[in-house]
C-alpha cells in the first residue's frame, strides 16, 4: 500500500521528517504518487488512497471546528476517494498517479480525482503548530514583486476566494520562471490543468465552511491567514521553480 509522508510545514517525496497525522476516525488512506513536487508519495498498487490529515481534527478550532473537519474530510474527500475508485476500476487509469490522473482525465474522473488531490493539498496549507505570520526566502520576495506586498496579496486573494461564484478553489501558482499569480477556480478546477504549480489553496465549497460561517464566506477566507502554512507553501514554490 502506498504511503503519504507529511513534512513539518510541507510534504516532499523521499526526503524525511514525518509529521503524524492524529486523531483521525478515518483509517491511514494515501493519495498517489507525483513526481518532484511538493505534494507527493509512493509507487501506488491498487486504488486510489485517502491520506490522513496532518494533524487532529480539532487541531485548527476555533478557525475549524472539529464537526466542520469531520464532515469535510470524512465525508465529501473520502467520498471523492470512493467514487474515483468505482469509475477507475478495470480500467488503465486505476494505475496511474493521481496528479498524472488529474492533469489527463475529463469528466467525472477529472472532477473526482482533482477533488482527491485538491483537498490532500489543502490540508497542508493549513497548520495548527506554527501557521500564520509571514513568508520567509523567495516566496516573500516574489509576493512582494508580484502583488506590491504581502498584505495586498492577502487582500486580493481574499476578497477573489470571497467572490468566486459558486463553488471552487481560490489559488496561489506559479510558472516555471517563478512568477506568482492567483487563480479563482470554479469546482474542480486546479492550476495542474494549465501547466501551472500549486503554491498555496483555499477551498471555498460550502462544504468547507458552512457548519462554521454560514454564508459567511468572507470571514472564512480573511481567518486563512491566522492558520496559513507558509513553510509548505516556500517548499511548493521552491518545487516549481527548482
Amino acid at each position: 500500500m502506498q504511503r503519504r509522508e507529511f513534512l513539518a510545514g510541507s510534504i516532499a517525496a523521499g526526503a524525511g521528517l514525518l509529521l503524524p497525522g492524529q486523531a483521525s476516525a478515518a483509517e491511514s488512506r494515501v493519495a498517489t504518487k507525483s513526481a518532484s513536487q511538493c505534494l507527493e508519495g509512493e509507487t501506488k498498487t491498487m486504488s486510489f488512497e485517502q491520506p490522513k490529515l496532518p494533524y487532529a481534527e480539532d487541531a485548527l478550532a476555533p478557525y475549524i471546528s472539529k464537526e466542520q473537519m469531520f464532515y469535510h474530510y470524512e465525508k465529501h474527500h473520502a467520498g471523492y476517494f470512493t467514487k474515483l475508485n468505482g469509475l477507475v476500476e478495470g480500467k488503465p487509469e486505476a494505475e496511474m498517479p493521481l496528479r498524472e490522473l488529474v492533469v489527463q482525465a475529463e469528466g467525472g474522473v477529472f472532477n473526482n480525482a482533482a477533488q482527491a488531490w485538491n483537498h490532500s493539498f489543502f490540508w497542508n496549507c493549513m497548520s495548527p503548530s506554527d501557521g500564520g505570520g509571514q513568508p520567509k526566502g523567495a516566496l516573500a520576495d516574489a509576493i512582494e514583486r508580484d502583488f506590491g506586498s504581502l498584505k495586498q496579496f492577502q487582500e486580493q486573494f481574499a476578497q477573489l476566494a470571497t467572490t468566486l461564484f459558486g463553488s471552487g478553489w481560490a489559488w496561489l501558482a506559479s510558472d516555471k520562471q517563478g512568477k506568482l499569480e492567483i487563480l479563482p477556480m470554479s469546482n474542480a478546477g486546479t492550476p495542474l490543468k494549465d501547466g501551472k504549480e500549486p503554491v498555496l489553496t483555499l477551498d471555498v465549497w460550502e462544504h468547507a465552511y458552512y457548519i462554521d460561517y454560514r454564508n459567511e464566506r468572507n470571514r472564512f477566507a480573511e481567518g486563512f491567514w491566522d492558520v496559513v502554512n507558509w513553510d509548505f507553501a516556500q517548499k511548493c514554490y521552491s518545487d516549481a521553480t527548482a
